[in-house]
């Protein structure tokens, strides 16, 4: 477990490379994605803090397994989830769309919709002193997100849409890609240096055992190749690249 004091954010590590998110203020909590309930619960209950919410970024298993157990403990707690996700996450009772905006932690917090992974996907996004998003597995540092539903059109301009972002936005994605991907760009820019140096921090990181997210868009820009795509056409070619990449 590993903790951003600036934030108040907490990473819990489960499964193969899943990491559950838990946002706190005072004694509430926000749980993002939480593939399984158990050690959220432990969590939670060892420093007395109360479940507020449940963010549910998209409805695959790795990132609602542990959400009707944390029901049964928080039975008030407000599932938020995409509205056109009804089917697939029918236990969500607080169902937003691209564009609302909700209070949570006493904090204004954004839906942002950015289809491509799937084809309702969500992030949540909210200004701080370094502002926060919570993407899901739209974007990873120096990757993105499989199109498993959606269209290389609609990730290239969910991608674009986090461009637009302040730079110093401190993204929280679901999954511990970073070495794999580095690695992968790295194939295709062996000169880079920004992609050379990132690698070293990331190599340091794993070796004491510390997560290498959450990261800033503004180092993103210098060295995930799907965000810096000039076009379609070249975004399609490096996904497809990527996807066949061992």
């Amino acid at each position: 477990m590993e903790f951003n004091k600036e934030q108040n954010i907490f990473g819990i590590r489960v499964l193969s490379d899943n990491v559950i998110w838990i946002w706190r203020n005072n004694k509430s909590a926000v749980v993002v994605d939480p593939a399984l309930a158990k050690p959220v619960i432990k969590y939670l209950k060892s420093n007395n803090l109360d479940l507020d919410a449940i963010l549910q970024t998209h409805h695959h298993s790795d990132h609602i397994g542990g959400t009707k157990e944390l029901i049964k403990e928080w039975p008030n707690v407000k599932v938020i989830a995409s509205k056109k996700e009804k089917d697939r996450i029918p236990f969500q009772n607080l169902s937003v769309s691209n564009g609302d905006k909700l209070r949570l932690l006493n904090k204004e917090v954004e839906v942002i919709e950015v289809i491509g992974h799937t084809r309702t996907h969500i992030a949540f996004y909210f200004m701080d002193k370094v502002p926060v998003l919570f993407i899901g597995d739209t974007l990873f540092s120096a990757g993105c997100g499989r199109i498993f539903e959606g269209t290389y059109k609609q990730m290239y301009d969910s991608l674009k849409k986090i461009k637009l972002l302040p730079q110093n936005t401190l993204i929280y994605c679901a999954h511990e890609y970073t070495k794999s991907n580095l690695l992968w760009a790295l194939n295709h820019e062996p000169e880079n240096q920004n992609i050379k140096n990132k690698l070293i921090e990331v190599e340091k990181k794993i070796a004491l055992k510390e997560l290498t997210i959450p990261f800033l868009l503004e180092e993103e820009m210098k060295i995930n190749l799907f965000l810096r795509a000039d076009n379609l056409k070249i975004f399609s070619y490096l996904r497809a690249n990527k996807d066949a990449w061992v």
